[in-house]
């Protein structure tokens, strides 16, 4: 009987040995899977990216805050161009276009508007002051100063 076991055993495995490879459901439910995978995963992937767009333009306006309170201190009023700050002539970001709007005495205010509008992205407004002695700066979300 153990030598009718073992010929049954390798009939089995030569028998299994012949089927390689994938059935066309197997392959169908590995690529639903993974289809389903990427619908959940894209989304968060793409705000993840405006995310970093956005965190590159605030940088760029609390760059124009710092600058506009070294300005300041040398100066009567805030700066009213970035060539004036010594930024260049241009302090634009490959997504946001970046402008000194304001350059008083008392305030100088900058915004950083998205040039793609239809892609997620908000604007935001670098807000600069001085009352008393003190200067503050701050930046707005979706605000103007």
């Amino acid at each position: 009987m153990k030598t009718e076991l073992k010929a049954k055993l390798l009939q089995h495995y030569i028998k299994k040995n012949g089927n390689k490879g994938f059935t066309l459901i197997e392959l169908l439910v590995v690529v639903i899977i993974i289809g389903i995978l990427a619908a959940v995963a894209l989304p968060s992937m793409l705000s993840q990216a405006n995310k970093a767009r956005e965190a590159g333009a605030q940088s760029q306006l609390g760059a124009i805050n710092r600058a506009q309170q070294s300005y300041r201190l040398e100066n009567t009023s805030f700066a009213t161009t970035s060539a004036a700050l010594g930024m260049g002539t241009t302090v634009d970001t490959n997504d946001f276009t970046v402008a000194i709007t304001t350059g008083t005495a008392t305030a100088g205010n900058a915004t950083a508007t998205p040039k793609d509008a239809g892609s997620g992205m908000v604007s935001y407004s670098g807000c600069v002051t001085q009352s008393g002695g003190t200067t503050t700066a701050a930046i707005k979300k979706a605000a103007a100063c």
